[in-house]
C-alpha cells in the first residue's frame, strides 16, 4: 500500500514505463537469428546472445552499443570466425536502426505526469546508455517535467541509496515506479522506499524475477493511469 502523505519525490523508470523499447530489442533479436539459420536454431541463436548479454554487462553495461558488440561477439562465436564482412556489417546496421527508432510515448503519461508535477518533485531514474537515454528523453518530448534526470549504469541498492542521498529525502519519502521488479522494485523496497509495479507486456529475460512480494510500501498497477489512485 502506498503512503502518499509521506511523498515528496516520484520517480519514473524510462523504458518500458514511459515509453516502448523492449518490442524494438525483440525484433532486432529475431533479425539476427536469422542470419545465423545455417548455423543453429534461431531460439538457439537468441539464447547464445542473451548469454553473451549478460556476460558483457560488467564490461559494456546496458544498452544498444553493448548489445550491438554483443552481437558481433555471438557472431564470431556461432561461426567459429567464419562470418562474413558483409554480415558484420548487416549485424551493425540492426544496432544502428535500433538507435534511430521512433520513441512512442505510452498512453497517458503525459496527463500523469501534468497532473502530479508542482505536487511532488518527479525524477526520471533510468539506466542503460547515457548519449541514447538522453536521446530517447528528447525525442519524447517529456523531459520539462523532471526536477532532476538519473541515468545510472545499474539499478542496484546502492544506485538507489545514492539518488536518494543526492535529493536529501528520507527512503520512505520516494515512490519509484516501474516496470521491472528486479530492477525498478526490490532495490527500493529493500531500502525502505515505496514502489510501484507496472508490469509491460514483453520483459528481456535478465530483468524476470520470480519473487512474491509482501512489503508494505509496494503496490501494483495494469496501467500508468493507475498511479493517480494512489496519490
Amino acid at each position: 500500500m502506498i503512503d502518499k502523505h509521506q511523498l515528496k519525490v516520484l520517480a519514473f523508470d524510462a523504458d518500458d514505463t514511459l515509453w516502448h523499447n523492449e518490442v524494438f530489442f525483440r525484433e532486432a533479436e529475431e533479425k539476427f537469428a536469422a542470419l545465423f539459420e545455417n548455423f543453429l536454431p534461431q531460439h538457439t541463436v537468441t539464447r547464445e546472445l542473451l548469454a553473451t548479454e549478460i556476460k558483457n554487462l560488467e564490461w559494456y553495461g546496458y544498452g544498444i552499443k553493448g548489445f550491438m558488440l554483443s552481437m558481433v561477439e555471438t557472431a564470431l562465436r556461432i561461426s567459429e570466425g567464419t562470418i562474413k564482412p558483409e554480415v558484420i556489417l548487416q549485424i551493425l546496421d540492426i544496432g544502428k536502426d535500433l538507435l534511430q527508432k521512433p520513441v512512442d510515448v505510452m498512453p497517458d503519461v503525459r496527463e500523469v505526469l501534468q497532473t502530479v508535477q508542482g505536487r511532488y518533485k518527479l525524477v526520471l531514474a533510468t539506466k542503460g546508455d547515457l548519449l541514447d537515454q538522453e536521446r530517447k528523453l528528447k525525442k519524447s518530448g517529456l523531459e520539462n517535467y523532471f526536477h532532476h534526470i538519473e541515468i545510472m549504469s545499474d539499478k542496484k541498492e546502492a544506485d538507489y541509496a545514492k539518488l536518494i542521498r543526492h535529493l536529501d529525502i528520507k527512503p520512505v519519502e520516494l515512490l519509484m515506479i516501474g516496470n521491472s521488479v528486479k530492477s525498478d522494485i526490490l532495490p527500493v523496497l529493500a531500502l525502505g522506499g515505496q514502489a510501484l509495479h507496472i508490469p509491460y507486456h514483453v520483459t528481456w529475460a535478465h530483468e524476470h524475477a520470480e519473487a512474491v512480494i509482501d512489503h508494505p510500501y509496494f503496490a501494483k498497477a495494469d496501467k500508468i493511469r493507475e498511479v493517480l489512485q494512489w496519490l
